[in-house]
């Protein structure tokens, strides 16, 4: 079989390398080739320092950009714990406010000299003449109509005026609705404290012989009116600080008005004393029945209700 002008070709080819090579090898070996390469070698030297930068320079880049994702995830880690810091601070700040109120309920509760429940406030219901708020205790805690409400500090809330099983309506002292009889620490002056729009009292009647500055203190009067008639209110409670004083020459009386001395808009635990009874005391049993009650012709007298506050 004879071979094909293809293979010829490609066998001359071969040859021709084949002798190239030889006679480079050949070349390599003489002075002036080494001189050629070694000119070579030194124009190729910047290329290859260029090319080798420019490999470092994209290692470089690479790295950098792994380490911009690596500090990006470190960064999404750290506000993701600091945002759990600020729930978890958040809530020790509420509990320690939390423990801060009942804490100082209990200190009330035992310089009182009452017994006294601790309740929580469930609602509020403030409109242009109503201030009352709810509370998650009642009768199943003995609580009943008329007790009387403090806060921390032993500061008047205001009375109880609806009473269920497991809570309580209680009518703020700056309701409209709402009188007291206040005591002046300072000058001994009584006058009747009640409620008004905007939230501050206003004590009037004040015999306006009495000397009545801004700042005097305000408690409860806890007159006892004679009759067997107790006041609403036991004696010495605090009521508020006096903030602005109206006399007129020619009347026998003076105003004052006063900010209460408690934070009534944002109440959250108070304190009912349950051991004082004011108005008017209970009738003795009628000795007319075998029972001892006092039979139908009592009915309409057997209220206990306390009377309004008169004045001093």
């Amino acid at each position: 079989m004879f071979p094909t002008r293809a293979s010829r070709r490609r066998a001359i080819l071969w040859a021709v390398l084949m002798a190239a090579g030889l006679f480079l090898l050949a070349l390599g070996s003489t002075p002036p080739m080494r001189d050629l390469q070694v000119a070579v070698g030194n124009l190729l030297t910047p290329i290859e320092s260029a090319l080798a930068g420019a490999t470092r320079a994209g290692g470089a880049v690479v790295g950098a950009l792994g380490e911009i994702d690596r500090l990006q995830g470190d960064n999404r880690a750290l506000q993701q714990e600091n945002e759990r810091l600020r729930i978890e601070n958040q809530q020790l700040q509420e509990v320690r406010s939390e423990n801060d109120q009942l804490s100082a309920l209990l200190g009330v509760q035992r310089s009182l000299g009452h017994q006294t429940v601790a309740a929580t406030v469930v609602s509020r219901e403030s409109s242009e003449v109503t201030r009352m708020i709810t509370i998650d205790a009642g009768t199943d805690r003995g609580i009943q109509l008329n007790d009387v409400v403090v806060a921390d500090g032993g500061a008047l809330v205001g009375s109880v005026v609806t009473v269920g099983s497991d809570f309580s309506r209680v009518l703020l002292i700056t309701d409209t609705r709402s009188t007291v009889i206040g005591l002046i620490q300072s000058s001994r002056a009584t006058g009747n404290v009640a409620g008004q729009l905007g939230g501050t009292l206003v004590m009037q009647d004040i015999p306006s012989t009495e000397k009545v500055a801004d700042g005097d203190m305000v408690v409860t009067a806890g007159i006892d009116l004679g009759n067997g008639i107790r006041s609403p209110f036991p004696k010495g409670l605090l009521i508020g600080t006096i903030v602005d004083v109206q006399r007129d020459p020619n009347a026998v009386v003076q105003t004052a008005f006063i900010s209460p001395a408690s934070n009534l808009g944002g109440l959250e635990y108070v304190l009912v004393i349950t051991d004082y009874h004011g108005g008017l005391p209970p009738l003795p049993a009628a000795s007319g029945t075998p029972d001892g009650s006092a039979g139908a012709s009592a009915g309409p007298a057997a209220s206990s209700l306390p009377l309004p506050s008169p004045s001093p």
